[in-house]
């Protein structure tokens, strides 16, 4: 049998970056994200959000965790994880999670800096990106881990 494990998300960070470490050394980040999409109910157009937990490591989670904060917008890549566990009462719980392999940085930084324009391992357009605009891609995992200095912001 065949299968697919995708996922492809967009939306803005409902929280700021957890980023924590391993005790081998290696980053890790949570990410709250708030996907909206707009759909008719009872002939009115309303926003539908759903709320996706997505987890990043390595230097894609330390990029995460300069960069992002509560509110930033972001595109994740990755794939579903199903998570189970037993609370200390003994019941089984259950949570679906993205592990995402790619980021992409959007917009400007929070802060007011300036940010470069492209994607991870192209050159840098620098000065001030308008929001809405992709600033930076960056890959995770070990197949594609990229040199710090190679990252245009």
């Amino acid at each position: 049998m065949a299968s697919f494990n995708r996922v492809i998300l967009m939306g803005n960070l409902t929280r700021d970056v957890r980023l924590e470490k391993t005790p081998q050394g290696t980053s890790v980040a949570e990410v709250g994200l708030a996907v909206k999409d707009r759909v008719k109910r009872n002939g009115e157009w309303v926003d539908d959000v759903t709320f996706v937990d997505i987890v990043l490591w390595g230097r894609t989670a330390e990029i995460a965790g300069e960069y992002l904060s509560k509110g930033s917008p972001a595109f994740f890549e990755g794939r579903l994880k199903l998570e189970t566990w037993e609370n200390k009462e003994g019941q089984k719980r259950s949570k679906m999670r993205v592990i995402a392999d790619r980021l992409q940085l959007l917009g400007t930084r929070a802060s007011g800096g300036s940010a470069g324009g492209g994607s991870a391992g192209g050159g840098s357009a620098g000065g001030s990106v308008p929001t809405g605009s992709a600033i930076g891609a960056v890959h995770g995992g070990q197949d594609h881990d990229i040199p710090e200095e190679d990252i245009p912001f």
